[in-house]
């Protein structure tokens, strides 16, 4: 009987499972990776012996932290509500239900010794209602259904007597149940990317937040991790790559700044919901032009990347990879401004996390309760050292943490004066002054660097680390630069702190720009660099026509033979990229392109290398480029072709290949 002895109770296997809330609020039940789910099982056995003492399992790269007394489950670097964890056990499915559904763990123990006894005394047809009111019937080992009610409350019209009767299928274990069991991540983290997001809450056609997005690069990651570099995975020499999100959006629109409040007073009622659309995120670009929440944009950013960063590098001590920035739309932008004005440090220097006060030596502050007596703030220094706060690790603190410790507004807006003050003597006299003592009518000042780059002028944070690669994905950095004024980048010019940049696009993106001809010299006509196709080279529709534009330009030139033209149509199209480089060489150019660019310089913006990468796109968006305009500005999240542009990178300079 399939291996099974009559009359021989086997104990069922568990297996744990989370809850997620889908759009429609029905919450979905979905199961951990075999490796997560034992180690939360040995961490339950273990865990009985302990008493009321809490356990805590790290789960799903660590990104998930898991408290098993309390059966929830607790997002570590980004905030979201705390979710269920099931033992499970026994599962039910409904007709109309996509999934099974695990029982509560009691009502499971309930079936489990009713199953046991069944086994034991070979008698079936048991009954046993469950705290919901409903019946169980156990038929056999293999044939067990649930008696289903429907209340009155849910009835749309008056359910016939086969649906209220229909029977629920039970199951007992994961045997025989299509359950994806997702593949667990690897242990070791080779590379740690943060993902700025551009405007607006919703990243994607689909309206849903970076952190959902960002799940979803991670698993392309892996995926092709698996598929593409799956001989040096056997060969242990590579692990994964994380990407965190970086949500600035949440903090510009809550309530410490008061934006919103201010702007729906002088919002038209007409079209209001094309005029709230409008209000959370296309006037997030004129916010980012404006001194004052430019400031804060960029304080969220740097201040979140760093925040992430330390809590990385604790639940990773092991660490020792690099670390990369990728922005999409506005977030390109954003990055760029920040790693244009990093400073570079000596390598035995200590970089601090936000500008923080360790950088300001040469300042003769006051001590901590005198300075913000002086600032009027003198009542809260008791609140303060109760925190174990002191004025560096106020200098860490971003007004929405000031705001968690019940600072009123004006006192907080004081301190965040305090702070912006603080930064700008640390950055030494040769700094402008920012407009934060500034009328709000005054013209906006403008800050010039050597390349000619203007920004608003604002205090830039730095960075915790020195990043390797810099992403732009869907990027109007090339725009915002020549309406700041800067016609040409200067070819001597590089990221202080980044070698390396990447600007991605989609050719029907009305948001992307180049950037390479700003570097290039004046008249050079060169197209962007092709970025293949994860499966293989050209998308079928581009190889032919490129076969059909080198047939036309032959028959211009009076190809006189049949043999001529088949040559052509047979010719395979170049390499869309360059080969991958090994460690200590330099990546070689297609064979036709390199007579052709060999004298063209690209500029430091990239090491010397080109920087401008263009997806293919697909069959059917070629038919209509503005149909699929605003979908191809939202398609960098789930776009494996980046992601394998990311991955190359990334594994470059450690001397693995594709």
């Amino acid at each position: 009987m399939n291996g099974v002895i009559e009359g021989v109770y086997e104990p069922v296997q568990h297996h744990w499972f989370h809850c997620e809330q889908q759009v429609d609020c029905k919450d979905s039940w979905l199961p951990f990776s075999r490796e997560d789910s034992l180690r939360l099982e040995e961490a339950h056995k273990h865990g009985e012996t302990r008493g009321a003492e809490e356990v805590v399992v790290s789960t799903e790269g660590r990104r998930f932290d898991v408290r098993l007394k309390e059966r929830r489950r607790y997002a570590v670097y980004w905030e979201q509500p705390p979710s269920e964890v099931r033992r499970s056990s026994w599962f039910h499915k409904g007709d109309k239900d996509n999934s099974y559904t695990p029982y509560p763990e009691n009502t499971s123990l309930v079936l489990e010794e009713a199953y046991m006894i069944s086994v034991t005394l070979n008698d079936w047809k048991r009954k046993l209602e469950i705290p919901t009111g409903e019946t169980v019937v156990l038929h056999s080992r293999k044939f067990m259904t649930q008696q289903q009610t429907i209340p009155s409350k849910d009835w749309i019209s008056l359910p016939s007597a086969s649906e209220q009767n229909r029977p629920r299928t039970v199951k007992r274990g994961l045997e025989g149940i299509s359950i994806e069991i997702p593949e667990g991540e690897p242990y070791q983290v080779d590379h740690l990317v943060f993902m700025v997001h551009g405007i607006g809450p919703a990243c994607d056609i689909q309206l849903r937040g970076v952190v959902q997005c960002v799940n979803d690069f991670r698993g392309a990651s892996l995926s092709l991790l698996s598929s593409h570099f799956k001989q040096s995975q056997d060969g242990a020499h590579m692990g994964r790559v994380e990407y965190l999100p970086v949500n600035w959006h949440q903090v510009l629109h809550g309530d410490a700044t008061g934006v919103d409040e201010d702007i729906q007073r002088i919002t038209l009622p007409s079209i209001s919901r094309l005029r709230q659309f409008s209000n959370s995120t296309v006037l997030d670009l004129f916010f980012y032009n404006s001194p004052t929440y430019c400031q804060t944009i960029i304080d969220t950013v740097a201040s979140e990347i760093n925040r992430l960063h330390h809590i990385f590098l604790q639940r990773h001590p092991q660490f020792t990879g690099a670390v990369s920035l990728t922005g999409h739309s506005l977030g390109s932008l954003i990055l760029f401004d920040l790693l244009t004005n990093q400073e570079i440090h000596n390598t035995d220097e200590k970089i601090s996390s936000v500008s923080s006060p360790s950088e300001a030596t040469s300042i003769n502050f006051e001590s901590f309760e005198e300075t913000l007596r002086n600032f009027g703030l003198g009542e809260f220094f008791k609140m303060l050292t109760k925190e174990q706060m002191d004025l560096e690790s106020l200098a860490l603190c971003s007004e929405t943490d000031l705001k968690d410790l019940g600072i009123p507004l004006g006192p907080r807006k004081k301190i965040m004066c305090l702070l912006k003050r603080w930064r700008e003597r640390a950055r030494g006299p040769e700094q402008p002054t920012p407009l934060s003592d500034a009328p709000s009518t005054s013209p906006v000042d403008f800050k010039n660097f050597d390349i000619g780059i203007g920004q608003v002028s604002i205090v830039y944070p730095q960075l915790a680390f020195k990043p390797q690669a810099f992403f732009a994905l869907g990027s109007p950095i090339g725009m915002f630069l020549t309406v700041r004024g800067l016609k040409r980048i200067d070819p001597k010019y590089s990221l202080p702190t980044c070698k390396s940049f990447y600007n991605i696009y989609h050719p029907y993106d009305p948001v992307a720009f180049r950037i390479e001809p700003m570097v290039v010299s004046p008249g050079v006509d060169l197209p962007p660099m092709l970025i293949p196709h994860h499966k293989g080279r050209k998308r079928m529709h581009l190889e032919l026509k490129d076969s059909l534009t080198r047939v036309s330009s032959d028959l211009l030139l009076s190809i006189s033979t049949l043999r001529g033209v088949w040559q052509t149509l047979t010719t395979l199209p170049v390499n869309t990229l360059p080969p991958v480089a090994r460690v200590g060489t330099t990546a070689a150019l297609p064979p036709q392109e390199s007579e052709e660019m060999k004298n063209i310089s690209f500029g430091m913006l990239n090491g010397g290398r080109r920087f401008d990468y263009v997806l293919q796109e697909k069959p059917l968006e070629s038919f209509n480029e503005y149909l699929f305009a605003i979908q191809s500005h939202l398609c960098y999240w789930d776009s494996e072709d980046t992601v394998l542009l990311l991955l190359r990178e990334i594994y470059e300079g450690k001397g693995i290949l594709l």
